[in-house]
């Protein structure tokens, strides 16, 4: 039986949508993360318009704002992109009354966004909604809320207040992180397939089908790219190459198409939620470093779909793993910060900084078993590239023990930290 997943970000959208500021609420995510089960579920009270409905749409275009605050004072209108006018709509009748309030849903980033940012600028709040998290997929089918992550704890209030056992094996709840951290391993946070009665065999297929859909619809709809091979064919270069360091001329060779285009097509997998642009760290003109940005995908249940594969990671596709889940971490406590990887000409490189306001985290993330101080060399004297302090380095991995190299330097176990 599938279980009901509850959302971290849950509490401050909340929060927001209790406020003046919360009267137009704007989700984005890719297709199948659950946008609309979520909405649904926590906010019952607003009318659900699906603008997918050809027969009803074209009905909704006609209404005035009087007509809406008569009809539709709290509603949601899925899939909103698909009628870009009723943005206009929303603007009108939150713009006459005070007591009106809506969601907006919408699949992709660059069709909704543009059209909210040009009507609805300092009027909505926006939120992207992602796969799930560890978190959120440790919880699933219990009545507990989630529970923020060691790292959450960090990124929010800082090391003071997380304290790392010797060994991941102490924490009481072991046996179910591990779990799920292989279980995100293999098929990634979809919440599709997190229903029991699904075989493994289902799963790939699902993804595979998800994939599929995603260039019949997602790229069709925003890029109106009629020709799908060349864009296929980056797609499955990329995956291939996820945590990798992007060369856009080497790509437009491989593929077959202008730099103009593998840069359009980039844009593209960005904006539809399928990859993160990682930007290389360069503020040091003292020093050679490399300014090329990585490129990662958001999902490894995607990539193994994109590649037709069946686990057995490479070293790239778990440090994507990591970022990612890092990433939307990140994502749903809406903590303001900046990412980045760090590398050198002659080779030395960190694969994920954080900048906060205070200073900077920095990982270096092994899909090794058991590691050393060796592993974590990168991380020493790090702190002479860097514009702020250097609050603290993590060496990531899949050893379960815990080991401080040095008062700034602690490895931990992946699932353990993020879990």
């Amino acid at each position: 039986m599938k279980q009901v997943i509850d959302r971290q970000m849950l509490q401050g959208i909340q929060d927001i949508l209790s406020s003046s500021l919360g009267r137009i609420v704007v989700f984005t995510g890719a297709r199948q993360v659950g946008k609309t089960t979520f909405v649904k579920r926590y906010f019952p009270k607003y009318e659900y318009i699906s603008v997918e409905d050809p027969v009803a749409s074209s009905e909704y275009g006609q209404l005035t704002a009087d007509m809406w605050h008569a009809a539709y004072p709290m509603a949601i209108l899925d899939e909103v992109q698909k009628m870009p006018q009723l943005v206009e709509s929303v603007k009108a009748t939150y713009d006459k009354f005070d007591d009106v309030r809506y969601i907006l849903l919408g699949s992709s980033q660059i069709l909704l966004l543009n059209k909210v940012k040009e009507s609805l600028a300092g009027r909505c709040s926006i939120f992207s909604l992602y796969p799930l998290t560890l978190p959120e997929l440790i919880t699933q089918g219990t009545d507990n809320a989630v529970q923020m992550s060691p790292f959450q704890q960090i990124i929010k209030n800082g090391m003071a207040d997380v304290m790392f056992m010797p060994s991941f094996l102490f924490d009481k709840n072991y046996a179910v992180k591990m779990q799920q951290w292989q279980y995100y391993l293999r098929f990634g946070g979809y919440p599709k397939l997190t229903d029991r009665q699904l075989t493994d065999n289902l799963r790939y297929e699902w993804l595979s089908d998800y994939v599929r859909t995603y260039l019949e619809r997602d790229v069709r709809d925003l890029a109106m790219i009629r020709d799908l091979e060349p864009y296929v064919k980056l797609q499955q270069a990329l995956a291939a190459d996820t945590g990798q360091i992007l060369n856009e001329t080497s790509l437009s060779k491989e593929i077959g198409v202008t730099t103009k285009t593998v840069k359009n097509y980039l844009q593209y997998l960005s904006l539809s939620y399928q990859t993160l642009i990682l930007p290389a760290w360069s503020r040091n003109i003292n020093k050679r470093l490399v300014k090329a940005p990585k490129i990662h995908y958001l999902d490894n249940g995607v990539v193994q779909a994109v590649l037709k594969k069946r686990g057995g990671l490479t070293g790239g596709e778990f440090e994507s793993a990591v970022v990612s889940e890092i990433y939307k971490q990140v994502n749903n406590i809406r903590a303001r910060v900046n990412f980045y990887y760090l590398r050198t000409h002659d080779g030395k490189e960190v694969d994920l900084l954080i900048e906060t306001q205070d200073g900077y985290y920095a990982f270096e993330i092994k899909m090794a078993e058991h590691v050393s101080a060796t592993d974590a060399r990168h991380l020493r004297n790090l702190q002479e590239f860097l514009d702020k302090p250097l609050l603290h380095s993590f060496l990531l991995s899949n050893d379960n023990q815990t080991h401080h190299f040095s008062d700034s330097i602690t490895a931990v176990s992946t699932a353990y930290f993020l879990g």
